[in-house]
């Protein structure tokens, strides 16, 4: 039960994050004043918790790149006899990479944002039993060497509230 209700989740954030009114429309409102934040290449999304440089061995990525994965599940019980009553707990993970360091704070920032965005404007009732209530956190690692030259990445988590 529990598998099949993260990959639910998974699912359902990785369609609002690629849908029409996910992150690339987000991104271009965020953007549009500002050309030297431009973003040309929209997101790829994939539903994987995978590394990095796992994923630039397997070859065929290109960034920015977004993962979306479940990272803790908790059936705390709160209705009674529900089989699943809890949070879901996933991350969409932002990875940002180009061959200069100006700007890819920046750039990641504005990606983060995005993400963030599209959350808080889908705050309400998911259908299948799930809830988002708004609340998120973000959170940036250090630059390292990776994908173009530098790569950096940015943790977007939230709960989903999951009664089954």
């Amino acid at each position: 039960m529990t598998t099949k209700i993260g990959s639910a989740a998974t699912a359902k954030v990785a369609q609002l994050i690629g849908s029409p009114n996910g992150v690339q429309a987000k991104l271009s409102a965020l953007t549009q004043g500002d050309s030297s934040l431009a973003v040309s290449v929209p997101a790829e999304v994939r539903q994987q918790n995978v590394a990095a440089d796992l994923m630039e061995k397997a070859g065929g990525v290109t960034y920015p790149a977004i993962n979306v994965y479940c990272q803790k599940i908790v059936n705390s019980q709160k209705e009674k006899f529900r089989r699943f009553s809890g949070q879901v707990h996933v991350a969409a993970e932002v990875r940002h990479s180009q061959d200069r360091l100006d700007g890819l704070e920046g750039r990641l920032q504005i990606y983060a944002d995005a993400i963030a965005q599209t959350l808080q404007s889908s705050v309400g009732d998911w259908g299948d039993g799930m809830f988002f209530g708004g609340g998120y956190e973000v959170s940036f690692s250090a630059v390292k060497h990776g994908g173009r030259n530098f790569l950096q990445a940015a943790v977007v988590t939230f709960a989903l509230d999951v009664s089954k």
